[in-house]
């Protein structure tokens, strides 16, 4: 019986593959070195009394009560999914979360928070081993099946399993890299992203260009590279469709050359941030989900030295992520993102996996 724990772990970035995991197209993303910390105590109670320090909210889970179906909190789905895999809490903690990972800004916040929750309920009340891929499993069950959730499986095995994965949402397959990158700025937009409609809207229709295509073209299968690559399909798809094919495809090319990429010894991180800009084009050319700021932050970045530069995240609102890999110039793209007004602006580094200690 464990008196004291502490749970974290970290935000991520996504490099390559925004929007394609819902297609069930890989992507590559990496942990940066920010996270979410959850610390209980336990106490002589059958409730979980937490308190969420960033909101200053207090709240309290009865671990004798049953979870309703129509539960919304994922701290509480979170208990009835584990429930199924016999974790069933039979004593109480006292319990304060708190982030350094700035919250709905695309760094996948809720998802640490989910796989942190996930990992101290596994170590304090079941007997399980626990595995990244126990881990990224459950979470992704939790805030996506469970919750009915328009995302991938990108946030929840990326933070899972930590550093910078090449991950195949059909398969689950991760390739791991060990390589360093280099700085990542992050700038964070004073307009928080809208992760649920924007989502739902761009994943209904890029899989309705898709299962157009498909139907006209029976031989036409997404996943064969050269398959796609012999012949243009737009002509195929009205107007208002013809963006989300378009970037279902072009992305998937960039995010297969960029794991070419990360696949060698040494990193090109001029051509991996090519091809980033590349990505970028794509979500705001055809799938235009970036805002006048983020627009701004991306052209402020590239004017200070950014050599590579992303927007991070659903869309609607969220963060950049721009590549330096001079630290003169990773500061002044800090400080100029400050001085236009961004909401807040700093250097990350590739993060670790989630991580767990207790008395």
């Amino acid at each position: 019986m464990l008196n004291k724990i502490i749970s974290k772990a970290p935000g991520r970035v996504c490099l390559f593959g925004d929007h394609q995991d819902y297609l069930g197209l890989p992507i590559i993303a990496t942990t940066i070195n920010k996270e979410i910390t959850i610390e209980a105590n336990k106490n002589s109670t059958e409730e979980f009394k937490i308190f969420k320090k960033d909101l200053n909210i207090y709240d309290s889970i009865d671990l004798k009560q049953d979870i309703r179906s129509d539960e919304k909190d994922f701290l509480r789905i979170a208990l009835r999914v584990l429930k199924k895999y016999n974790c069933i809490p039979n004593h109480g903690y006292d319990i304060e979360i708190k982030s350094e990972i700035p919250i709905n800004s695309g760094l996948s916040s809720s998802s640490a928070l989910i796989v942190a929750w996930v990992n101290f309920l596994l170590t304090s009340f079941s007997d399980r081993s626990i595995s990244s891929e126990l881990l990224a499993e459950l979470s992704y069950e939790i805030e996506v099946l469970e919750m009915g959730g328009s995302g991938g499986k990108m946030d929840q095995y990326t933070i899972a399993n930590g550093k910078t994965i090449f991950l195949d949402t059909r398969t689950n397959e991760i390739n791991s890299f060990d390589h360093g990158l280099c700085d990542m700025i992050i700038g964070v937009s004073n307009k928080p992203k809208d992760t649920q409609g924007l989502l739902r809207k761009l994943k209904e229709n890029a899989q309705k260009s898709i299962d157009i295509v498909k139907d006209k073209v029976p031989t036409f299968n997404l996943y064969d590279k050269e398959n796609i690559n012999k012949r243009s399909y737009l002509d195929i798809l009205d107007d208002d469709l013809k963006p989300y094919f378009k970037a279902a495809v072009g992305n998937f090319r960039v995010t297969e050359d960029a794991k070419k990429e990360f696949s060698k010894l040494k990193l090109d991180i001029k051509e991996i941030s090519n091809l980033m800009n590349t990505h970028h084009n794509y979500l705001k050319n055809e799938l235009k989900i970036t805002t006048p700021e983020i627009d701004k932050m991306i052209d402020v970045s590239k004017e200070n030295g950014a050599i590579g530069s992303k927007i991070v995240g659903s869309g609607g609102g969220g963060s950049v992520v721009c590549l330096s890999t001079d630290a003169d110039t990773s500061n002044k793209i800090v400080s100029e993102l400050r001085r236009v007004g961004v909401k807040d602006a700093f250097i990350a580094k590739r993060g670790g996996g989630p991580t767990i200690h207790y008395e």
